[in-house]
């Protein structure tokens, strides 16, 4: 049990993807303007890691490591990827075309996110197992909506913030990202177990 705790602590937290890990920027900085598009982002990469994480993990172990095949996991990876978010575009609009189009081009740019194919991998590098795996990968994307959405609210603040004109739009974006990873840092000092 101390075991997932420690995983999940330290993915959300600790080794944050984008504050510690510096994956997914882009997402990070485009979908950052307003909470409600950055929880929609959040919970459409959280389903993508999730289920690419346990499809991954499985493949590795029971397709590309007994046909020794190892040399073709990140082109079998990124495939894995490019079907859940076709799949998930599919069902977004039809379910939730509003997020759908708030979303606009990041929605497929999942597939080239570097956090969805870095976590994919890093379970495999960390030799985890299914179920370390799936944890993993979902806090890692908790992770990512936290980061998210505690940036989307300081955008959000800042449009309604007197900035001086040079540093409006995405300089001053830029320093509260860099400030808010360092308030991130913070996190590594706390030891579990």
């Amino acid at each position: 049990m101390l075991t997932y705790l420690s995983i999940i602590v330290t993915a959300i937290f600790i080794n944050n993807i984008v504050f510690a890990q510096f994956l997914g920027i882009c997402p990070f900085l485009g979908v950052s303007k307003k909470t409600s598009s950055a929880l929609g982002m959040g919970a459409a990469v959280t389903f993508v890691i999730t289920l690419s994480t346990i499809v991954a993990w499985l493949l590795q172990y029971y397709v590309l490591n007994p046909l020794d095949l190892g040399f073709l996991q990140t082109i079998v990876f990124i495939l894995v990827i490019a079907f859940l978010v076709q799949m998930l575009e599919i069902v977004m609009k039809k379910i939730a075309p509003a997020l759908y189009k708030s979303l606009g081009v990041f929605l497929p740019l999942i597939t080239t996110n570097c956090a969805v194919l870095g976590v994919a991998i890093l379970v495999i590098q960390k030799g985890f197992n299914l179920m370390e795996s799936v944890t993993y990968g979902f806090a890692t994307s908790l992770g990512f909506t936290l980061a998210l959405w505690i940036f989307a609210g300081i955008r959000e603040q800042l449009e309604l913030t007197a900035v001086p004109k040079g540093m409006k739009g995405v300089p001053v974006a830029l320093i509260c990202a860099g400030i808010l990873a360092m308030a991130f840092m913070g996190f590594s000092g706390i030891k579990i177990g």
